[in-house]
């Protein structure tokens, strides 16, 4: 049996893509995932994560989505979408294009029940399919998706970094580095989300200070 795991790394950062990915293995190898050290991303280091990138590149199949801030912002701004959805409209089509036998994905709706169903509603075959809350916790191969998916993040980051010259931080509201560049520079940049309260928060405040200069 083909298993499968699907995580996100970037869902809250205020720059840069929310990237998605389903890692898939077959049953008996998912023990050599376990040997290697592979657990939920956030509890490993950076340089573990590296390094875990390329093994688990080696063993596992893998699928692979960057989704942009305008494509977030719209579904975030939709009345009909919100991000719980784009995620797991992106997880269908992930899901298509390897067709794993068992697919086991981290919820991030409340209700988990319809988020299963509209994922089962889209899929055009019938794995067996587990959603549930800290499923990156519970099972390697979630843990594998989210190694991916955060060491792919990171590298967009430095990517964005480089292209433009500018430090920003880690790109979470959360980090004072990053609040103090969306504030100074929060319409200098294509790569902001500006749904996110922290964009919105400068836009005014910086809108207002310049009525203010004249």
């Amino acid at each position: 049996m083909i298993i499968s795991g699907v995580e996100e790394a970037g869902r809250g950062p205020v720059i840069g893509p929310m990237v998605m990915v389903i890692a898939a293995v077959d049953e008996k190898n998912e023990f050599k995932l376990k040997a290697m050290g592979v657990k939920d991303s956030k509890m490993l280091t950076p340089e573990q994560r590296e390094r875990l990138y390329n093994e688990i590149k080696d063993l596992c199949k893998f699928e692979m989505v960057k989704i942009q801030p305008d494509e977030i912002d719209a579904a975030v701004l939709s009345e009909e979408t919100n991000l719980n959805w784009l995620e797991a409209d992106h997880s269908v089509v992930l899901i298509n294009k390897l067709r794993p036998d068992k697919v086991i994905l981290d919820c991030p709706s409340t209700n988990i029940k319809a988020y299963k169903e509209h994922i089962l509603k889209k899929l055009d075959y019938k794995p067996i399919l587990v959603v549930e809350h800290k499923a990156d916790v519970k099972y390697t191969i979630v843990g594998a998706a989210s190694i991916l998916a955060k060491v792919s993040r990171d590298h967009e980051i430095k990517k964005l970094k480089a292209k433009y010259g500018v430090d920003f931080g880690s790109g979470y509201p959360s980090d004072p580095l990053t609040v103090e560049f969306v504030s100074k520079n929060f319409d200098k940049y294509p790569f902001f989300r500006q749904s996110w309260e922290t964009w919105q928060h400068a836009k005014k405040h910086g809108g207002q200070k310049k009525l203010g200069e004249f």
